[in-house]
């Protein structure tokens, strides 16, 4: 699938959120390589991506290149899977990605350099159960269709736990991508799945009597973090002004989302996001797009503990593995921007 991609390349089908590690790290340095003829004086970042709402900002950025007129082309690597999408920044193959902060803990944790410098989006998880499965006591035994190492993975436990069941007392089923997970439910295979907008909204809408047991409000509150930008530290070293210029082309995409948003969905759907137009407007309703994430700090590192009780990371990571200094500077450089926007943490 990536090798199949031009350089500079937008992306045009759902993408996996967790899978098997092995495959697309030829495609992925191919198109690092290309040539970019008239551009190539220009900065690049390469980046790989998500494939929910969260995204919006960042898909809007590179499908309108919102950051060229400073200079900066966002390039897009596209993976087959989720994992690989990780993976990759992990292993210095791109030079960023917009993913679930629990991924960026993983990698942190790995030992990856790597840093959290901006927001992609807020909320928009939805933990979805099948027609009569209403309260947490008809949940024991039951099948829940999640992706490990997610949000949608950390939510779930959350409100079981909150709930007063037990994680061990469900099923759980770890999906391959996204398509597979939604059409799983869709066919009554799973009873319960955790997933983002725009495809919780569809699948409430499509599956008759279908429960929304929780999206994440009833648990964490209204404006929680879902999906951030990170960085490796070698960006961050090599071209700080690119990485500015990139944050400042989030921001720009942001305004466009919240000022246009008829024209931001006219622009994504069916490129970017494999949905109705009327779903798509529900879910950008509840996911919407916030670089400037600086006040969600505490709740990333208090989501933390969970991933640690879960038992995938050994050691926690402290307030060093979040950096705002490049949002910041984004922020003095462009006050008319920022001040426009809707949302955001001042």
């Amino acid at each position: 699938m990536a090798s199949a991609l031009a350089c500079n390349t937008v992306w045009n089908g759902p993408v996996s959120r967790r899978a098997a590690l092995k495959g697309a790290a030829l495609g992925a340095i191919s198109l690092m390589g290309c040539s970019h003829g008239a551009r190539a004086a220009e900065s690049h970042i390469t980046s790989t991506f998500g494939g929910g709402f969260c995204n919006l900002n960042f898909y809007l950025a590179n499908a309108m290149q919102t950051a060229q007129r400073d200079g900066l082309i966002l390039d897009f690597v596209p993976t087959p899977t989720f994992a690989e999408q990780v993976t990759f920044l992990g292993a210095g193959q791109v030079d960023a990605g917009l993913m679930p902060y629990t991924s960026f803990v993983a990698l942190y944790d790995a030992g990856a350099p790597v840093k959290i410098v901006a927001g992609g989006g807020i909320e928009g998880c939805v933990l979805l159960a099948q027609p009569g499965l209403d309260t947490p006591a008809k949940l024991k035994g039951k099948t829940l269709g999640t992706f490990q190492l997610d949000t949608l993975e950390v939510l779930p436990y959350d409100w079981f736990k909150k709930n007063g069941v037990a994680f061990k007392d469900v099923n759980v089923r770890y999906m391959g991508n996204t398509p597979e997970a939604v059409e799983a439910f869709r066919a009554g295979s799973l009873d319960m799945l955790c997933t983002i907008e725009p495809y919780g909204t569809a699948l409430l809408n499509d599956v008759k009597g279908a429960v929304k047991l929780s999206d994440g409000l009833d648990i964490y509150g209204p404006g929680y973090t879902d999906c951030v930008l990170a960085v490796s530290d070698e960006l961050i070293r090599k071209n700080p002004a690119g990485l500015r210029a990139l944050i400042k082309g989030m921001m720009t995409a942001q305004l466009m989302a919240e000022q246009e948003p008829q024209r931001t969905l006219e622009t994504l759907v069916g490129r970017y996001y494999k949905t109705s137009m009327e779903n798509a407007r529900i879910a950008m309703g509840k996911q919407p797009s916030v670089v400037d994430a600086r006040s969600q700090t505490q709740f990333i590192l208090d989501r933390v503990n969970s991933i640690q009780d879960m038992g995938y990371i050994k050691k926690k990571p402290g307030r060093e593995a979040i950096d705002w200094t490049f949002l910041e500077q984004a922020i003095a450089e462009n006050p008319d921007l920022y001040g426009k926007l809707k949302l955001k943490s001042a």
